[in-house]
């Protein structure tokens, strides 16, 4: 779960699991670090999400509604935002860059908005163009409704594939019971829509009865982690599961899932949320952690900079506050371990393109990994 509704995991029992793979072989911890950490952007209270510019700028987003542009070392306020309805774990979320960015500077956000009927806030995806320290031309690309005052599960990242298409999350909004199963609602779902905001014609439910035809693929909790395979071109999402349960799913085209109705997790109770961990028509996760360590940003390691980690994923724990490495075998977890142990609660990780790791760390900022 995502941990501003934090319970103690100290009670988290561990699930049998017959199908997912799981983390029963507990995480390792390196006896020897191979880099050291070096703070790029200081004083970030909620690091949600980065991206690179020319001549080592970074744009970075903060929950609570700015967006920080840092530029040769210091660091300013980009005017001319969105109204952002800052609200539970709902606020100025992710931030990417259109695949051809250097040729249209196109930006894409994640935010809460107000937007719509009813009270409160859901999910929007929005593009803009930087011109200074101002966003302009902004056009919001998609909003996600009905409006909830409920503060929690909003997603959400965002991803481009190699095709140009654009892939983004919004979570369950807390309605599990409706939202996740429900092709004709938002929420729960990964949406995948024209870098302009079109829908494609060949997205999956185009043609069925009152449904959300930008939807992607559907069953999902709230996914904090979104990442194309660099080999494959595939994309991998990861999401919060309640107590125990957190996933690593490779998302494919129309697939369910799953949630509520199959899931390794537990009521925050201690309470049984369903009896079934697998169904027919329903996809299994790659991989799934009991108890869960609230799962935020991921990245495959392509850089040459650190050899041993090539092919990796990185995933940040917001639980146990730290950074997880797992190597991969034939899309197996096969090794995982335990970076950054204690710096805080890691928020997102992303590979810049001068090859270092960079890592946002709630209350601290933005740090890069330097190997030795």
């Amino acid at each position: 779960m995502e941990k501003s509704l934090w319970l103690p995991y100290f009670f988290v029992v561990l699930l049998s699991t017959s199908c997912a793979q799981k983390s029963d072989k507990g995480i390792n911890i390196p006896e020897t670090l191979d880099f050291t950490t070096e703070l790029v952007v200081g004083d970030i209270q909620n690091p949600w999400g980065m991206v690179f510019l020319q001549n080592n700028a970074i744009l970075i987003s903060e929950k609570s509604g700015k967006l920080l542009l840092n530029n040769s070392g210091k660091t300013s306020e980009v005017e001319n935002l969105p109204s952002i309805y800052n609200r539970g774990q709902g606020g100025l979320m992710d931030i990417e860059l259109h695949p051809d960015y250097e040729n249209n500077g196109w930006i894409y956000f994640s935010y809460a908005s107000t937007d719509g009927e009813g009270k409160g806030g859901n999910t929007a995806i929005m593009r803009a163009k930087l011109s200074g320290n101002r966003l302009e031309d902004k056009q919001v690309l998609y909003k996600a409704s009905p409006n909830s005052t409920r503060g929690q599960h909003f997603g959400s990242r965002i991803e481009f594939d190699k095709d140009g298409y654009l892939f983004f999350s919004i979570g369950e909004r807390g309605n599990r019971d409706v939202n996740p199963q429900d092709i004709t609602r938002d929420g729960g779902k990964i949406y995948r829509l024209h870098d302009d905001g079109s829908i494609p014609k060949d997205n999956p439910f185009i043609g069925k009865r009152g449904a959300k035809t930008a939807i992607y693929s559907y069953g999902h909790r709230n996914p904090q982690g979104l990442a194309l395979h660099p080999e494959t071109g595939v994309l991998w999402e990861h999401e919060h599961g309640p107590r125990g349960g957190d996933e690593i799913n490779i998302i494919e085209k129309g697939k369910n899932y799953g949630w509520p109705i199959i899931t390794y997790g537990i009521n925050y109770s201690g309470t049984e949320i369903t009896d079934e961990t697998k169904r027919p028509g329903m996809e299994q996760p790659l991989y799934q952690w009991t108890p869960s360590i609230a799962p935020s940003g991921m990245t495959f390691v392509t850089s040459d900079k650190y050899p041993k980690w090539k092919g990796n994923l990185l995933v940040g724990s917001l639980a146990f506050q730290y950074l997880e490495r797992l190597e991969l075998y034939d899309n197996k977890v096969v090794y995982r371990e335990k970076l950054l142990d204690g710096m805080g609660r890691v928020r997102n990780v992303r590979q810049g393109p001068d090859g270092f790791i960079y890592v946002g760390i709630e209350g601290k900022g933005i740090f890069r990994l330097i190997p030795k």
